[in-house]
């Protein structure tokens, strides 16, 4: 089995956090969201991966080389954005002719065990076989209409909430069969699900498969935030930091994560519900909890900071308060006695000398 990754770009709502780091190269757990897919895939028995991408081609090809976990790596580069169909049509040489094929959204984390989709897509026959989700507001997706189990009766992309079929999503997880390139044009930019999905579903050649493990849509600062909530309430809930990070006289609410090389000082507060990067250095008696801490941070002594995104490199002063949805860049320097209310987004490389008021962007 093969598979595509649509690799994409920054999702608009976390682009301030970067300009140099695509979103699935975004750390989960201090891991890359794209290492987890790239695992999960090699589990059920993946061979070859294409990566879809146009933006930062090089950053991916640095990390990932020609192979990455058992699997064999290729990329199709595309000129110009192509869009969901698009791409994989673009891709069509580097997936080959011979069997069905996985297409996955890259900014998507799940538990997903592909290995059934795979097996519905078998039993159906149909041409595309497409991941469902249930959610309580399917307005920001695609959705779908069943009929009977698994046959898809009605696709409607980002419908209005009581306007769509179902609370049925589209997962960002499809298999397809060799047939679905005769329904994508060559040469310009093609949404497979504007253009490609609502017309096999009319011919009744759309199939679904309904999943109800993990799955989150990092594309929102809260979103990516739950990722690392789940998996830290579900996999490392009772880990214990690395040996060289002193925690003396420092208060541990778990569940944390903290990389190696971290240094936190006396009287400080960690958790609960925190990722802290490599080589962060927190000061004395900084309250830190909610949050994700890339690499390279440095907190200054006296400050507190709940609920945030912590780009690499930031530099943050003392005494300074950071509240609840806030997002800050890369190599940001925050000046001391500041307050970051909620919801800020300040851009990479930035320098803040006086406090920001709610919702207000940092360009």
């Amino acid at each position: 089995m093969n598979a595509i990754i649509l690799a994409g770009g920054i999702g608009s709502r976390l682009r301030p956090l970067s300009c140099t780091r695509p979103k699935l190269l975004f750390p989960v757990l201090n891991k890359p969201l794209l290492d987890w897919t790239l695992e999960r895939l090699a589990e059920t028995g993946t061979k070859g991966v294409t990566l879809a991408v146009k933006y930062m081609a090089e950053t991916f090809i640095n990390r990932y080389g020609e192979s990455t976990h058992g699997m064999k790596i290729t990329y199709s580069r595309e000129k110009t954005p192509m869009r969901t169909g698009g791409a994989i049509k673009y891709a069509e040489k580097l997936i080959g002719q011979k069997e069905s094929f996985l297409v996955l959204n890259g900014d998507i984390f799940t538990n997903f065990d592909y290995k059934d989709i795979l097996n519905t897509h078998k039993e159906e026959g149909g041409i595309a076989t497409i991941a469902i989700y249930k959610v309580d507001d399917p307005s920001r997706y695609g959705t779908v209409k069943l009929f009977g189990k698994n046959r898809v009766d009605q696709f409607v992309e980002k419908a209005l909430r009581d306007q769509a079929p179902s609370n049925l999503i589209n997962a960002g997880v499809y298999v397809l069969n060799q047939k679905i390139f005769e329904y994508i044009p060559s040469g310009r930019p093609v949404s497979i699900e504007h253009e490609v999905f609502p017309r096999l579903a009319k011919e009744g050649k759309l199939f679904a498969h309904e999943f109800k493990g993990v799955w989150v849509d990092i594309g929102k600062p809260a979103d990516y935030l739950r990722a690392n909530r789940i998996l830290l309430d579900e996999e490392t809930k009772k880990k214990v930091p690395p040996n060289n990070v002193n925690l003396k006289n420092v208060k541990i609410n778990q569940p944390i994560v903290i990389d190696t090389g971290v240094k936190v000082g006396y009287g400080s507060q960690v958790g609960p519900y925190t990722v802290i990067g490599k080589d962060v250095v927190l000061g004395e008696n900084v309250i830190l909890e909610n949050s994700v801490i890339f690499s390279d941070v440095t907190i200054s002594d006296n400050t507190s900071i709940n609920g945030a995104i912590i780009g690499q490199g930031t530099i943050v002063g003392c005494n300074t308060t950071i509240m609840e949805g806030a997002i800050i860049g890369d190599y940001v320097t925050i000046q001391d006695n500041l307050t970051i209310s909620r919801d800020v987004n300040i851009c990479h490389d930035k320098t803040v000398n006086e406090s920001v008021s709610e919702n207000t962007n940092v360009i």
